[in-house]
């Protein structure tokens, strides 16, 4: 289908929203009198919308204006993720295992998009206050085995899960926190499981 305008997309919603509301379409009069135009700014409108498909109308007949494609149906219809929620891993359990799993919870693009994998993590903490990530934080993880230098992930050292921005120095790895009053964590192995996508924040 053919792109509309603005404009043509606020007639086209208009009318769809007025037909759901009352059974029935609107007429042009009413529509010019909503937008506050001429009659035939709207009539130019609506053989606009017919001739791209996304109308059609009887001219013999009042009340006849049919929407052949609902814009609002097709804006709604985002991608949804059902993504796992981890809590509180226990050491020696697979990060992913069944054991962790705390729920799903469902969220849309742009937190998540089709063909990628993602979990999400509680944030515990204050180490990353100065990246805007906050205790009681939700953070989206995209599923990743390798990160760049600098992209906050999802480590396991000794079992133990961090989220930290990361940097590989010439004979280690540095795992950097994002608040003052925390120290660095050096190592030399290091197992990315993730790289933080979003943050998800309840009030």
């Amino acid at each position: 289908m053919k792109e509309i305008t603005e404009r043509q997309k606020e007639v086209l919603n208009y009318i769809s929203a007025f037909t759901e509301e009352n059974s029935f379409p609107p007429t042009v009069r009413e529509i010019s009198t909503h937008f506050g135009i001429s009659l035939r700014a709207i009539q130019d409108h609506l053989a606009a919308l017919q001739k791209k498909g996304y109308l059609s109308e009887s001219n013999k007949r009042s009340r006849s204006i049919k929407v052949l494609s609902d814009l609002r149906e097709k804006e709604s219809k985002l991608y949804v993720g059902k993504v796992p929620l981890l809590g509180t891993v226990a050491a020696g359990k697979p990060l992913l295992s069944e054991e962790n799993l705390d729920g799903y919870v469902n969220l849309t693009e742009p937190f998540v998009r089709p063909g990628k994998s993602y979990f999400a993590l509680r944030v515990r903490g204050e180490s990353m206050i100065n990246a805007g990530i906050l205790d009681g934080d939700l953070a989206v993880i995209e599923q990743s085995s390798t990160a760049l230098d600098g992209q906050i992930i999802v480590a396991v050292i000794d079992d133990a899960i961090t989220l930290k921005r990361y940097y590989k120095e010439s004979e280690r790895v540095r795992l950097q926190p994002e608040n003052p009053a925390f120290q660095a964590i050096y190592c030399q192995d290091v197992r990315i499981v993730g790289i933080l996508s979003n943050i998800v924040r309840t009030y």
